[in-house]
């Protein structure tokens, strides 16, 4: 009996520090908006930004049709003239155009297939073209 309520208070007490560790987590991401420029660099009111990230993600940064537009990124911040932004799959890139937070993906017209990294078609081979969009899906 005296072992099982130890392991009870254990797994309370962890779970509980998990909970505030995820917390402290979410509140460590930076929003950014400004203009894309070449070369991994976001134009913020405060200065050029430098933008790193996983490789899916630079691919979008470094798209010709994107650069120059305007853009909020949500990630880490790496000291005060740097971000990181989230993985691909977290959603932490939007274009803004006409004061709508748009999503950044690519479609394929003529295999109806969404991307969220520019390049090829993974089906026919042919370029996807840049899709803002209000939804994700």
């Amino acid at each position: 009996m005296y072992q099982y309520n130890e392991s009870v208070k254990r797994r309370n007490l962890l779970t509980g520090l998990l909970t505030t560790v995820g917390t402290w987590a979410r509140e460590a991401e930076t929003t950014l908006r400004g203009r894309l420029l070449q070369g991994d660099l976001l134009n913020t009111p405060t200065g050029p930004v430098k933008l790193t990230g996983d490789e899916p993600t630079l691919g979008v940064i470094r798209d010709p049709r994107v650069i120059g537009l305007e853009m909020e990124l949500v990630g880490e911040a790496r000291g005060t003239d740097a971000l990181e932004i989230g993985a691909i799959h977290k959603k932490a890139l939007y274009a803004i155009k006409s004061g709508r937070r748009l999503f950044v993906t690519y479609w394929c017209d003529i295999c109806s297939i969404r991307t969220y990294t520019p390049g090829q078609c993974w089906c026919c081979q042919e370029q996807t073209k840049l899709d803002l969009r209000e939804r994700y899906d």
